[in-house]
Order: structure tokens, then sequence, then C-alpha cells
């Protein structure tokens, strides 16, 4: 790659790894993997760098090169194996105003979506991503990403009355 096309991916991967990080936390609610689907979709980036139209399609080609490792690492059948042996022995700190708490269901409930329905609604709701936009990254229709869309956030709203009611 040449000197200006290295710095300015480098200007790119440094905006966009907090933003990818934290959508692909969204989608599959786990930090470790989150960090390894930015970092391999930056990779990708990186590959087709001087063959991306970076005028238009930069920003849907890194966000479909994550929903892709996402989905791909999920597959991965040593990433189902959870750890149920290890405890958490720490204390959990105090969260006065509950922001943590609420966070912290939003997350659990989106990990309760299909994975087609997690990703549109974090695309579209968290990465501010257009119907179309999204389409494009998901290789859906605009029709498929309303629908999931739609369902995605009914379910989400009906986990989420369903805790409150309970807190309550």
């Amino acid at each position: 790659m040449k000197a200006p096309d290295e710095a300015e991916f480098t200007e790119f991967a440094s905006t966009m790894i907090r933003r990818l990080r934290r959508t692909a936390y969204l989608m599959c609610g786990d930090w470790h993997r989150a960090e390894d689907a930015a970092q391999d979709a930056l990779v990708k980036v990186y590959r087709r760098w001087h063959r991306i139209d970076r005028t238009q399609g930069l920003n849907s080609y890194a966000h479909q090169c994550l929903v892709t490792s996402v989905f791909d690492q999920a597959r991965k059948p040593w990433r189902r194996e959870q750890l149920s042996d290890v405890e958490d022995t720490s204390m959990p700190l105090p969260d006065p105003s509950g922001a943590v708490d609420t966070r912290l269901l939003v997350v659990q409930a989106l990990a309760t979506l299909t994975p087609s329905q997690r990703a549109c609604v974090v695309l579209r709701h968290f990465a501010d991503l257009s119907i179309e936009q999204t389409a494009d990254v998901l290789g859906i229709g605009t029709g498929g990403v309303k629908s999931q869309t739609s369902r995605g956030l009914a379910r989400l709203r009906e986990l989420l009355d369903q805790t409150e009611r309970s807190a309550s």
C-alpha cells in the first residue's frame, strides 16, 4: 500500500474502531468477541482499501465486514461454549442512577433476538444507518430490513416491559 493510502487507512481505522467495537458488542454481547470482530472487519477493509469507493461506500463496507465477522464467529462451535465453572466473586459497584442496570437489560434483551433482527436493530438505531444502507450491509431487501427491525423492536419492548413490571 502506498504511503498516502496507508495514512488515510490509519486515520479511518482510528476513528472507526470504537464505533465498530460498540456495534459488534451490541450484536454479540461480549466485549472480547466484539474486539475480535472489529479487528477482523478492519483487516478486511485494509485488504480491499485500494478498491473501495471512499466517497460513499467506506462506512457501509466496514459495517458489512463487521456483521459478517460477528455472524462467522457465532457459527464457530468453540464460541458457543459457556464457562459455567467460573464464579464471579467481585462485588458490584453501586449505580445510583440505574444507567448501568438499564444498559445491561438492553444488552441482555438484544441477545434474545434472532441474529438478523439484532443486526437490523443495531445497525438502524445504534449505528444510524439508513434502511437502504442496512439492506446493503446485510445483503437483504429494504422490506426485510423494515420487517426484521419492526419485529426486533416489538420483542425488545415486550422484554423490557416484562422486566419493568417484575421490578415494580
